[in-house]
């Protein structure tokens, strides 16, 4: 076998066993929260008796490793479950699967994710590249102290902050609907973007800039300089191909943030996504639903990563041309 295709069976291999190991902690995790949650539910005036039949609908009542099984076995067959809100007030009639809940806010978090990835990513690899180029000069002191001033600060503390300057030129509340024309939900979701942008860009552009830098000083840079190429063809031709699999890297990590991490900055937006989805699901011990939303997050951060190694092994020469 190919020592590339080995590598990236393994590494698919490891990415699964991974994802089983998290669903055991998002399982376990959410359990232990404090609370009964057929209680929860139903209210404090409940009677016993009604709390106990409850738990028995919605098999709370079996032990927590055979709920582990059930789910775990459901969610293989795409089956996330059904979700306990309405429950409690309509009977099971009235609940909804945890698909149909969590569908239209996945979508929203993903057009926010991928709009704020197209702006992003091409300014941060512009900005790297140029840094490289003009070492130690005015211009990279000044990109580097704003991407570390941005960096420093905390998601939600950018989020106000900005919230505080351009309130009087972008909504500070992003309340998309699906009706919303294209040029409406953009400009809805500008404040959220600008804040995941304003994070990302620092990590991307400093992993980029540090890269190159450390091709530049290479031999054959040297080597290529020597014979004359031009400063563009030494960059596109010989240091970007060596460079794409650490910038590789830190792109798909700070895409998994933007799926992942995108938590904090919805809430404070109020956005519809998935993250503001779980926080409510959380609040309301809408157990589905919160596993649901849990194993979606660890599962786009394990697949993005995965992504990740597999184009830093598809571009090193030493797998590609093995000896």
């Amino acid at each position: 076998m190919h020592p590339v295709l080995y590598t990236v069976l393994q590494r698919l291999g490891l990415g699964l066993l991974t994802l089983f190991i998290v669903s055991i902690i998002i399982f376990s995790s959410i359990a232990l929260l404090p609370g009964d949650f057929g209680q929860q539910v139903l209210g404090q005036a409940a009677l016993p008796e009604t709390v106990e039949a409850f738990r028995r609908e919605l098999g709370l009542d079996k032990p927590a490793w055979l709920r582990y099984i059930d789910w775990i076995a459901a969610v293989l067959q795409g089956d996330l479950g059904t979700s306990f809100s309405g429950r409690a007030s309509s009977g099971a009639d009235a609940s909804r699967s945890v698909w149909e809940l969590v569908a239209p806010r996945l979508s929203n978090t993903l057009f926010l994710a991928g709009f704020t990835a197209l702006i992003a990513v091409p300014l941060s690899l512009f900005l790297g590249i140029t840094a490289a180029l003009k070492r130690n000069s005015i211009y990279d002191r000044s990109v580097n102290a704003v991407t570390l001033t941005t960096i420093s600060f905390p998601e939600f503390f950018l989020a106000y902050l900005l919230i505080v300057v351009l309130a009087g030129i972008f909504p500070t509340l992003s309340n998309v609907t699906p009706d919303m024309s294209l040029g409406d939900r953009i400009l809805k979701i500008a404040l959220p973007a600008l804040t995941m942008t304003l994070v990302i860009v620092a990590h991307m552009m400093r992993m980029t800039r540090a890269a190159l830098i450390n091709l530049l000083a290479s031999p054959y840079i040297e080597m290529a300089q020597l014979k004359g190429a031009s400063r563009a063809k030494v960059i596109i031709k010989h240091a970007l191909p060596n460079a794409w699999a650490p910038i590789a890297t830190v792109i798909a990590f700070n895409l998994a943030y933007l799926v992942v991490g995108v938590v904090v900055v919805e809430v404070v937006f109020v956005y519809p996504g998935i993250g503001q989805l779980m926080v409510d699901s959380v609040s309301s011990r809408d157990i589905p639903v919160a596993q649901a939303c849990a194993l979606i997050f660890a599962a786009t951060y394990i697949l993005l990563n995965l992504m990740a190694d597999v184009i830093g092994i598809v571009t090193n020469p030493r797998l590609l041309h093995p000896r």
